[in-house]
């Protein structure tokens, strides 16, 4: 009779020789040929667990992938074969990145991870980390590990903190790719706005007031989310006022484009990809093809799905709109009128907060100017002439900005004003 041990020792011999042996493989039964191996790998090798980080977590993205991304930056070992390499106008060396094509062997209490896997998950191929480990140490990894990581990556991340710009290239059946960013390098701050003093102070106030009332948007049942309308002629600094208030919160901004939308579903995703913290921008929202929801309702149902203006108002302000916190939408428009003739749901509170009036130049905004282009924090002799002159003309910031460039003695730059002004 044999024993237990001897029975399994003729079972690993023979998982060995089906292995090592390609006819003898071809001759056992695959079920057969499994069984022996989860025997084998029961009793002679190390049970193990792989935890996947993936690019996506649902249809949102997966945190937990930029915060692998992140901490391996660190571990970037003398063996790694690929790495990305970057460099921005303004910084002075490169930076390396791990590829997630490669096997990158990370010690940290004796774990050892692997980021480097390129793997199809449904139509698409999506990157994604791995991090395999013994299974008796499942404890430590759960619960002192990847808490290490992800406050490394924390602070590897706020150290590291610029703000980015997002836009996403629209390709024709490519669902779900992924935006792509730029530094957001504009130095506009609220103090070089060439607007209004008091519309200036009750826009940072409406700001201020917005992200400290996390808890508050709780107690109400409201999404944390503000949106904000900016409307009035060319020029007159709508999205210099956007970069001003990016720099103020140290927000991200997305630029989204509406004409490159085909359907409800694809705006969801889009909207779902966006991070915290951030501002979502939606320029010259007349423009946008919106079918209103008159013709929405006598439409074929059989037709292709669309891009509705129903369902822009539902991802606004309806239940996918608590998809996130501290989100700021906001849309301009050229002409505010024909947003009244879409649709007036569109400007309520919920959607549109907050309407700002982007007005022709004002003499504040017009002294703002001239103290960022020509130095001047005073009065000057030509002064009260532009102030008469402005009264009784239409002119925007750009266009007199324009006129400050030509020279940078005040004196010749204000008398250029003075005849723009003038000819105007």
């Amino acid at each position: 009779m044999l024993t237990f041990m001897e029975m399994l020792t003729s079972l690993v011999t023979a998982a060995g020789v089906i292995v090592l042996c390609p006819l003898v493989k071809g001759l056992v039964p695959c079920s057969f040929r499994n069984n022996l191996f989860s025997i084998y790998e029961e009793y002679f090798c190390s049970p193990k667990i792989t935890l996947f980080f993936r690019t996506d977590c649902g249809l949102s993205d997966n945190q937990m992938y930029d915060v692998a991304s992140t901490y391996l930056r660190t571990k970037i070992v003398d063996s790694s074969k690929h790495l990305n390499v970057g460099k921005t106008v303004r910084q002075e060396k490169p930076t390396f990145d791990v590829v997630p094509v490669q096997r990158l062997l990370i010690p940290f209490k004796a774990l050892k991870g692997s980021n480097g896997k390129k793997g199809f998950d449904g139509r698409e191929c999506r990157r994604y980390f791995t991090l395999s480990f013994d299974k008796k140490l499942k404890e430590v990894v759960l619960e002192s590990y990847l808490p290490e990581v992800i406050s490394r990556s924390k602070a590897i991340q706020e150290s590291e903190r610029v703000l980015k710009l997002y836009s996403r290239d629209f390709v024709y059946g490519t669902p779900g790719r992924e935006w792509s960013s730029i530094i957001l390098e504009h130095p506009t701050t609220f103090e070089k706005l060439a607007m209004d003093p008091e519309q200036k102070r009750m826009l940072k106030d409406d700001l201020d007031k917005f992200i400290s009332r996390k808890e508050w948007y709780k107690k109400v049942g409201k999404a944390w989310k503000r949106g904000y309308l900016l409307y009035g002629p060319p020029g007159t600094g709508k999205s210099s006022l956007i970069a001003a208030m990016a720099n103020y919160l140290k927000f991200d901004v997305y630029d989204l484009d509406l004409t490159s939308i085909r359907s409800d579903s694809a705006l969801r995703r889009i909207f779902l990809s966006t991070s915290n913290r951030s501002i979502m921008v939606i320029e010259d929202i007349d423009c946008a093809k919106l079918e209103d929801r008159d013709k929405e309702e006598n439409s074929d149902l059989l037709k292709k799905p669309k891009f509705t203006l129903s369902g822009l108002l539902n991802f606004i302000d309806g239940v996918w709109s608590s998809c996130g916190e501290e989100r700021i939408i906001v849309f301009t428009t050229n002409h505010k009128e024909k947003l009244e003739k879409l649709d007036p749901a569109l400007l309520r509170p919920g959607r549109m907060d907050m309407h700002v009036h982007m007005s022709y130049l004002t003499m504040d905004g017009f002294k703002q100017l001239v103290s960022n282009y020509l130095g001047i924090n005073g009065d000057h002799q030509l002064f009260e002439v532009i102030e008469a002159l402005l009264k009784n003309k239409q002119v925007t910031p750009a266009e007199i900005a324009e006129e400050l460039l030509k020279s940078e003695d005040p004196n010749v730059a204000l008398r250029g004003v003075v005849e723009f002004l003038g000819q105007k």
